[in-house]
């Protein structure tokens, strides 16, 4: 059996859809149909089934996922250690992030260090980073702590902190810091309850029998700072996020507020699979991330959990 043809089921595999999948390989869709054919008679069975407008794996494909999933990692991961005898060094890194915003400061700095090495950064949810590493479609996350699973490596980088987020014509604006109940009585604009700031920030309510209405429901932060800037209501966002507006000068007419003690905060982390092979550039970029990072403490937070 073809290392290609696994490559190509995996991706049909993924996606159940012929036509991304096809995109994704830089193939024709033609082209893969054959190639998945010819599989299927390779193997005496079919692999996916069509059932009205949708493809779905049959008992026969889910059991060829799963090991074609191993048999690729297992290959890659050798021509990496066959690379670091040789001298070579991989070219791209993949990385699943909780917000972009967390690596900007450390992604132009390895850039300068590194111009060779192509960067990847996908603005992913902490589940979604784990799914993308364990099918060795990323190479590292930075995510949300704890991160449960026994085929994870997590090391800790830093806490991030909640902040409040007003007019700089608002009366809050003058505060050196707020409470969540002086906070429960604005109008606010907040994330949908699915996102994880937004459950962050209601867990952390509750514990205080806070009530929190908004006014007004949103799925990115950028909205919610133009509802701030137009005087719609205060946002409560994570505080690395927030201090880019106000670092950059990229927003005008918004002033970040700390929120008083207990400050809902979550831990942040580096994570990566366990048996992956440690190459010059990956262990390179590691270090990179962690060098002024680990054990220290911050007041930031992450993006959403979609």
């Amino acid at each position: 059996m073809e290392h290609r043809l696994l490559e190509y089921f995996i991706a049909v595999g993924e996606n159940l859809h012929f036509t991304k999948a096809a995109e994704r390989l830089g193939i024709t869709q033609p082209t893969l149909s054959h190639q998945i054919r010819l599989l299927e008679q390779e193997l005496g069975t079919a692999l996916i089934q069509r059932i009205g407008k949708k493809n779905y794996l049959t008992q026969a494909g889910a059991i060829l996922l799963e090991h074609a999933r191993r048999v690729v990692y297992e290959v890659e991961q050798a021509k990496l250690e066959i690379g670091q005898i040789t001298g070579v060094q991989r070219g791209q890194l993949r990385i699943g992030c909780s917000g972009n915003h967390l690596l900007e400061d450390k992604l132009i700095s390895f850039h300068r260090q590194y111009p060779g090495i192509e960067l990847t950064v996908l603005e992913l949810a902490t589940e979604e980073t784990r799914a993308g590493l364990l099918a060795n479609q990323l190479d590292l996350g930075v995510v949300f702590l704890p991160l449960q699973d026994e085929q994870i490596v997590s090391r800790p980088l830093f806490d991030e902190a909640l902040v409040l987020v007003v007019s700089s014509q608002h009366a809050y604006a003058e505060l050196p810091e707020v409470t969540l109940e002086q906070v429960a009585q604005l109008p606010l604009v907040l994330f949908p309850p699915k996102f994880y700031v937004r459950q962050l920030l209601d867990t952390a309510c509750a514990d205080q029998g806070i009530e929190i209405r908004p006014v007004m429901e949103l799925s990115t932060m950028e909205s919610q700072v133009q509802m701030v800037i137009h005087h719609v209501g205060g946002t409560v966002l994570p505080g690395s996020y927030a201090r880019t507006l106000t670092s950059t000068n990229r927003r005008g007419g918004i002033t970040v507020v700390p929120l008083a003690q207990p400050v809902p905060h979550k831990n942040v982390g580096l994570v990566y699979r366990r048996s992956t092979f440690m190459d010059p550039t990956l262990q390179a970029f590691i270090d990179h991330l962690t060098e002024d990072h680990e054990g220290a403490v911050q007041g930031s937070i992450l993006a959403p959990k979609r």
